[in-house]
């Protein structure tokens, strides 16, 4: 089976980091926002990273020309109409609402743009989709709690909440209050921690915010006792091997630790994370993998029904999904 083929789910993309060039130059001019930028190619110069906040700089830059709910659609649509030709059958979608509200952009106009998006992507291309607004965690706690808040009113649309943004230094611990506030109100939750981190992060967000997946969490290598733990509670990691390299935190992909997280038995999944920034979506990211560090076809499989089984989908809609992947 060619891995574009495989019946996969992505769970960790931020869909602010999926504006592509194109559309970032149909933005500015529809929405007459001057950028910096002269050209498509000036624009993938730009995307030159030395760390994580290296890259928040630039995405935020791009965030700002999103403010009608058609450009919110039209961004949804875009990733989602390229993911469904890649094998996706399911997304779990990522945005970050205090991005766009402390720009004075309605948490109702983003969310109903994406949602507007999800639902035509569910009828046109067969993928189904839940939603995940992010907490942006070099902001305050009070300001996380304020979006918390918007978003109940659309409870329906959103399966879990998360924490991302600069991790350095932004333990998930400062989150715990408004984590336990979102579980009483029936969310989900899942937190960014060990991709710059250290596996204190991990364990924070697994114990303090009560987190069913992990997003990145490659740094748990480093504590034999927090992998024994990850395999025995079989606790997913939503991995991003392409953004780990852009972002430097390999070298290389063929240095890419996913394939000693998949042999020691944790739930690893595969994922694009920023896409148009960092040079590849779910697809090049399972290619990038399988060519760098040897991936056997059994390997892959099982990556793919990783990310079917970690995600927040129902066990009919799993068992469908998982059968398609002839498992």
């Amino acid at each position: 089976m060619h891995l574009r083929e495989l019946p996969k789910a992505e769970l960790h993309v931020h869909i602010e980091g999926t504006l592509e060039p194109e559309l970032m130059f149909d933005l500015s001019r529809r929405n007459r926002v001057p950028i910096r930028f002269k050209s498509v190619d000036e624009v993938a110069q730009a995307y030159q990273f030395t760390n994580l906040q290296s890259f928040l700089d630039i995405l935020y830059e791009g965030a700002r020309l999103l403010i009608e709910e058609q450009d919110f659609y039209d961004l949804t649509w875009a990733y989602l109409a390229r993911v469904a030709q890649q094998g996706v059958r399911h997304a779990e979608i990522f945005f970050d609402p205090q991005t766009h509200t402390a720009r004075g952009i309605p948490f109702s106009t983003v969310v109903s743009g994406i949602h507007r998006a999800l639902d035509d992507a569910h009828q046109r291309l067969a993928v189904s989709s839940g939603l995940i607004p992010c907490f942006l965690r070099e902001l305050s706690v009070e300001s996380a709690m304020q979006t918390l808040q918007q978003a109940l009113p659309f409870k329906d649309w959103i399966v879990a909440v998360g924490l991302c943004g600069a991790e350095v230094g932004n333990p998930p611990s400062r989150f715990k209050e408004v984590f336990d506030r979102a579980r009483k109100e029936g969310f989900e939750a899942v937190a960014h921690a060990g991709e710059e981190g250290p596996p204190q992060y991990i364990w924070e967000a697994l114990d303090l915010l009560k987190v069913s997946r992990i997003d990145h969490g490659v740094h748990c290598i480093e504590d034999r006792q927090l992998v024994d733990r990850l395999v025995r509670e079989q606790v997913p990691l939503t991995v991003c091997p392409l953004s780990n390299v852009k972002l430097r935190g390999f070298d290389r992909i063929e240095d890419h630790n996913l394939k000693k997280l998949l042999d020691l038995g944790l739930c690893v999944t595969v994922n694009s994370d920023d896409p148009a920034y960092f040079g590849g979506y779910v697809l090049e990211n399972y290619e990038a993998v399988q060519r760098a560090l040897g991936l056997s076809e059994q390997e892959l499989r099982q990556l793919a029904r990783n990310s079917i089984v970690a995600s927040f989908l129902g066990p009919a809609e799993k068992e469908r999904l998982t059968a398609a992947l002839g498992w």
